[in-house]
């Protein structure tokens, strides 16, 4: 089988087959005597669970992966797939809490949503889903102005300033700039919720889409694994 024929089936370039190849994320490809690859079935089947994992997982998730596939580590690979859907969980549960908090008929009701009012960096980031260098970097870009207390410095969160993050964090799900986040910001402290409430929908919807991709990635998975020797399971003490 050569290239062009698998490059058909899967509507990519040939060019994308080498890419592949150079990442050393598919078995090694001989060639034949005058110099042309000689792809097999195998290679096959390779090239269909890479292209069918891409879209939910993303690009990075597919090089961390198909090594060990190589290398028969099929229930790791297993456990990676199962911590991908479950963060994906994760992040459309932050999502719906935003279109939540969005819902809320007046400002003065969000502190009830968490029933306290005043937020450590780390609390906000457990939240919200997200890293404290990401909300750090938000303030330095002046989308979130936390208070500061007098006696040590440290930086205190307030539930609309968890709101502003969980708004940051939808907007940028579905790839809108800064200037869009600012936009979307400003009607909140407006109190005109409509346009971050749709963008947190569309998030959603994002989402949702990442999960069907993603189950369709797990099937040519599935095929792929069928066909891989397994390694030896572990030794455990």
């Amino acid at each position: 089988m050569n290239g062009i024929e698998i490059a058909r089936k899967l509507n990519i370039s040939t060019s994308a087959l080498r890419h592949y190849e150079s990442w050393g994320i598919v078995p090694k490809v001989e060639r034949s005597t005058n110099g042309y690859r000689i792809y097999t079935k195998e290679h096959e089947a390779y090239f269909q669970c890479i292209r069918a994992l891409i879209p939910g997982f993303g690009v990075e998730f597919v090089r961390e992966v198909m090594p060990r596939i190589k290398k028969g580590d099929k229930l790791e690979v297993l456990w990676l797939i199962n911590k991908a859907q479950v963060s994906l969980h994760f992040e459309r549960e932050t999502l719906q809490k935003t279109v939540e908090m969005l819902d809320l008929k007046e400002l003065a009701n969000i502190p009830k949503f968490f029933n306290k009012e005043l937020f450590s960096i780390g609390e906000v980031a457990k939240i919200a889903n997200t890293s404290a260098s990401s909300i750090r970097h938000w303030e330095k870009e002046r989308l979130i102005k936390p208070e500061r207390q007098n006696e040590n410095g440290f930086r205190i969160y307030s539930s609309s300033d968890i709101r502003k993050v969980l708004i940051i964090r939808a907007v940028q799900r579905v790839a809108y700039s800064l200037d869009i986040v600012r936009e979307v910001l400003s009607g909140l402290d407006n109190n005109n919720v409509s346009q971050a409430k749709e963008i947190a929908l569309k998030s959603l919807q994002y989402i949702d889409r990442s999960l069907v991709e993603q189950v369709r990635g797990i099937a040519y998975l599935h095929r792929l694994l069928e066909i891989v020797p397994r390694k030896e399971p572990r030794n455990y003490p």
